[in-house]
């Protein structure tokens, strides 16, 4: 299976408050979060992790660089205006069977991680999408899930919704061809993308990733600590 991170943004909030290395870079448990995330992706069976970076860092490219001595890794190295995009410039490394992708900023625990990695090798749907009842987004998307966990719709509001998007998608490699679509259409958001999956007939299944934090202020990197020590 075929693994991306998009870490295209320029991580200003972090900046603004004062911390001086690149967003990727931020330490998690001592390891910068991309290094994590790539060595996660590596342990669940990784043919290959695809990395869109802004080229703005020389830092975390240079990271990249000595990790791809060992791991498989992608690089794209482009300025995108939104995360859809970013994934649309993943998209030729991720065609296959099926993929998985996540922002470099998300933290959640490796042992969920593994568990829904294996759930998505075997399941019957056209994916899994993380969800979570930590709401940590300054504008969530809720997540309308039945008893079976099978998603039902992508909300903007409560509505009633026990989960958020956790930011975490795996699917089969037919969906890239809804994200093109979505791109054309110049839609830029990936709740846009989520919810043309449900009208294009895609059954998807949500998994419960326990806590997952986005690490957007220096206060999000305590909590990040803990998640990933789970």
């Amino acid at each position: 299976m075929r693994f991306g991170i998009i870490s295209a943004g320029e991580g200003s909030r972090l900046a603004s408050e004062g911390f001086g290395q690149p967003k990727p870079l931020v330490p998690v448990c001592g390891t910068p979060m991309i290094e994590r995330l790539i060595r996660i992706m590596s342990d669940c069976g990784a043919e290959s992790v695809a990395v869109i970076i802004n080229g703005e860092n020389p830092e975390t490219m240079d990271l990249l660089n000595s990790l791809a001595q060992k791991i498989p890794i992608d690089l794209v190295v482009r300025k995108t205006p939104t995360p859809m995009h970013s994934m649309m410039e993943l998209a030729p490394y991720l065609d296959g069977d099926r993929f998985c992708v996540t922002t470099v900023d998300t933290v959640f625990s490796a042992s969920l991680f593994r568990s829904m990695m294996d759930e998505f090798a075997r399941t019957p749907y056209d994916g899994l999408m993380g969800v979570t009842q930590l709401i940590d987004d300054e504008k969530p998307l809720y997540v309308d899930a039945d008893q079976d966990m099978m998603i039902k719709g992508f909300h903007d509001s409560e509505n009633g919704c026990r989960y958020v998007s956790a930011g975490i998608y795996a699917l089969k490699a037919k969906a890239l061809e809804v994200l093109k679509g979505c791109v054309d259409s110049g839609q830029t958001r990936m709740r846009y993308f989520q919810r043309q999956l449900l009208e294009a007939g895609f059954r998807l299944k949500a998994f419960d990733m326990g806590q997952v934090v986005d690490v957007d202020h220096i206060s999000d990197v305590e909590r990040a600590q803990k998640i990933a020590a789970i």
